[in-house]
């Protein structure tokens, strides 16, 4: 018999609308497992009863996921929405900073202005300077050249020298251009160092000063054909004329005259001959007493005597 009503016969009965929420709970509290981690949660706390409670709700749970279940129910996430409105309505108000994106300008170059370079040396004060003479016919309205001293290290065209550093100018829409100069510490005083932009003539000019640098007290000064760091001369001076030879030592005051000043011999196999005794005023020279005798292979050497002569040897001669 067919019903009209409920469930087929063999299938299970229709799920209450209880066993609904009992299955959405335990679904919601399997994905709060995975992603919400109870570590970071400022509400979550355990008692020491061992059971769980929401700071926020005021609700005790059994275990962790009963917990995760009710954060994803209707009852906590109404209770967060009035808590943030709460704190957002007693916070004070702070003025946001007004930030300027200021990007790099944009435009289109037309090259490289004209310009005039002058080397000056004032005697009275030895100090040497530059006068430049940018030319900017086709500058913007409203707009003055600037300019920018910048160390060796900071380019990356050239290679790095301490000695040098760059003058930039620059004024759009022309190309930025660059002097090498030297790196000496520049006189900042008001009638030494000064730029000027006129506009009627379009002309920017800059003078500086390089402050005179200190003489070096201890320096010696180098030999004639010579350069400071000790080489040789520049090419086409007269070659240095070969030194002296250096004369002997003179004799000893008391020694007798015409004798040759006698040089002890080399040491033999370790044997050292004693020395010469000193010279007597007025008398012979001693003869050298002959070394004492020794188990060595020079035990029987004298000095000034020749070598024995070792024995003839050849065909006995006949017998007597």
């Amino acid at each position: 018999m067919d019903r009209e009503w409920g469930s087929k016969p063999g299938s299970g009965g229709a799920a209450t609308s209880q066993n609904e929420a009992i299955d959405r709970r335990e679904r919601l509290r399997r994905l709060a497992m995975e992603t919400i981690d109870l570590a970071k949660d400022p509400y979550f706390m355990r008692n020491h009863l061992g059971s769980y409670e929401c700071k926020l709700c005021l609700t005790l749970h059994n275990n962790e996921g009963n917990y995760l279940a009710h954060t994803q129910g209707k009852r906590h996430q109404t209770n967060l929405a009035k808590r943030a409105a709460r704190e957002a309505k007693d916070a004070p108000a702070q003025p946001q900073p007004n930030k300027r994106k200021v990007g790099p300008r944009k435009s289109v170059k037309i090259g490289r202005p004209g310009y005039t370079v002058t080397k000056q040396y004032d005697p009275d004060t030895k100090q040497h300077s530059f006068l430049f003479e940018i030319e900017y016919q086709e500058i913007e309205d409203n707009s003055k050249p600037r300019h920018r001293f910048m160390a060796s290290y900071e380019q990356k065209i050239q290679a790095w020298d301490k000695n040098f550093q760059y003058l930039l100018f620059a004024a759009d829409p022309y190309e930025t251009i660059g002097f090498k100069i030297p790196s000496t510490e520049i006189d900042k005083s008001t009638d030494k160092f000064f730029s000027y932009w006129d506009p009627d003539k379009k002309s920017y000019v800059m003078q500086l000063y390089f402050k005179p640098r200190p003489p070096e007290a201890n320096r010696q000064p180098a030999a004639p054909g010579t350069v400071p760091n000790g080489t040789e001369g520049p090419p086409g001076a007269p070659p240095r004329p070969p030194p002296h030879p250096q004369a002997p030592p003179p004799p000893p005051p008391h020694a007798p005259m015409g004798m040759p000043h006698r040089i002890p011999p080399p040491p033999m196999n370790g044997f050292q001959p004693p020395p010469p005794p000193p010279p007597i005023a007025n008398g012979p020279p001693r003869s050298i007493p002959p070394p004492p005798p020794s188990a060595g292979a020079m035990a029987n050497f004298t000095p000034g005597a020749p070598p024995p002569r070792p024995p003839m040897q050849g065909f006995p001669g006949p017998q007597q």
